[in-house]
């Protein structure tokens, strides 16, 4: 739920630069920071220890860390049977208060990571876009889940999780991506390259993961992370996802256009998503254009997913190496967006300006307003 409406203020704005100037000596964000896979990956790629505490997991991932309790935080993205998504480390977990230390949850073995449930799955659409798709922009993939097959609560209607935040340190805390769906691995699918800019919108049991081209030009735009209140509708556009249930599909696909930015009258206009100071936002003066898809080839979930079979959920295979860390904060709310297609909710926001509550409170004065802007950009959506 969102603060009462309050306006901004200059000390509200010079909060965040405190905040900023925090950062230690030599910090770098961690869309800067670049691992090769898998041997450059150090067991860290969080060792800040600053705002939000220490990073929760761990990013040399293998066999000796695979399970259903595994603190993995590196994900894949690769093809419609073999993909990762973030989700809480623990049963009933909301999203908006666990973001900075979610970890991997795979669709098959052999990441290091957990293993995503037979079943909790009820619809994938994998899309490949762009004219040559040899050569996409972006890969997406988009779908509907029993979300508590994965630890995320039944009601929650979730938020984003991406590779900035209000900290610049991610979320979750040092989660870092790689495929091996674009041009630089050759075709050679055991050849993995990090994906900087990614975003994920995991709730109201669907979700929506898309992964940039590093070598793209417009990685950031198409994988922008500012739009974090309106869901995969805008972010991520897709079929409706009741159309989407029951299919599993891999599909060529036209680029979307930029997140935020929409046509009217003929002229292009750029959506500024509202501070959630402001109050939850009920409507956008857009809709989003739906990519058109084409060559989508559909199979059964039991082949795609078969190695998922012998599990059923958290602690039911081996345990993963323990976590080094503990994160001290992460959200001062549990309700965020609806990663749905269909709905516009109060969220969480992975950038400075706006931030969850919990439903009982109500804020009526500027310094309130104030106050919750500074808990945001210290606790980094």
């Amino acid at each position: 739920m969102a603060w009462q409406r309050t306006l901004l203020s200059l000390s509200a704005l010079a909060s965040c630069a405190v905040v900023y100037a925090q950062e230690p000596p030599g910090f770098i964000p961690l869309s800067e920071k670049k691992f090769k896979y898998p041997d450059g990956i150090p067991l860290k790629v969080d060792t800040d220890d600053y705002g939000r505490g220490a990073q929760f997991g761990v990013n040399q991932c293998g066999p000796k860390t695979e399970g259903q309790t595994s603190v993995c935080q590196t994900a894949l993205i690769n093809s419609l049977d073999d993909f990762c998504l973030w989700a809480p480390p623990k049963p009933n977990s909301t999203i908006g208060d666990t973001e900075g230390e979610a970890v991997a949850w795979c669709t098959k073995p052999g990441h290091g990571a957990r293993v995503i449930p037979k079943g909790a799955l009820t619809g994938v659409q994998f899309m490949r876009t762009r004219v040559h798709y040899s050569s996409p922009d972006y890969v997406q993939v988009v779908g509907t889940i029993d979300q508590t097959q994965i630890n995320i609560a039944k009601d929650d209607f979730g938020g984003e999780m991406d590779s900035h935040g209000a900290d610049r340190r991610g979320n979750p805390l040092g989660g870092i991506f790689y495929s091996n769906a674009f041009p630089s691995s050759g075709g050679d699918k055991n050849k993995y390259e990090q994906v900087i800019e990614w975003h994920n919108f995991m709730g109201s049991n669907t979700f929506c993961l898309k992964a940039c081209d590093p070598a793209g030009k417009n990685a950031a735009k198409f994988c922008e992370h500012r739009f974090d209140r309106i869901g995969c509708e805008f972010n991520a556009p897709s079929k409706p996802f009741a159309s989407i249930t029951g299919t599993f599909e891999s599909c060529k696909g036209e680029n979307q256009d930029f997140p935020g930015v929409y046509f009217e009258n003929g002229k292009e206009k750029l959506y500024e998503q509202p501070p959630e100071a402001l109050g939850p936002i009920t409507s956008v003066p857009y809709t989003a254009r739906i990519p058109a898809s084409s060559d989508c080839v559909a199979q059964p979930s039991s082949l795609l997913y078969a190695a998922a079979a012998t599990v059923t959920g958290t602690g039911t295979t081996t345990t993963s190496a323990a976590a080094g860390g503990t994160t001290k904060a992460t959200s001062t709310g549990g309700k965020a967006t609806s990663a749905g297609a269909n709905s516009v909710a109060p969220s969480k926001s992975s950038t400075p300006g706006s931030s969850d509550a919990p439903a009982t409170v109500v804020v009526s004065s500027a310094l309130a307003g104030i106050f919750s802007v500074f808990l945001l950009c210290i606790f980094a959506l």
